[in-house]
């Protein structure tokens, strides 16, 4: 049975988006973060809501997901 561990990737989303689902080998997550998180932020920067929604969802999912 091998060792789950949540708070190592999430703690290192909180820092780098996307970082966080690739350590735990969710390749393609990873990369969609940083795509999506660069498109929301570059066009929805002045709602500060929107790139913070797609920040916290990204370290939430990196804590919750399973490798």
């Amino acid at each position: 049975m091998q060792k789950q561990t949540h708070g190592v990737p999430a703690l290192i989303s909180f820092f780098i988006p996307g970082l966080g689902q690739l350590i735990k080998g969710h390749i393609l997550k990873g990369i969609a973060i940083w795509i999506i998180g660069g498109v929301v932020a570059f066009f929805l920067w002045w709602t500060i809501i929107a790139p913070f929604a797609v920040w916290a969802w990204n370290v939430y999912d990196a804590y919750t997901s399973n490798s």
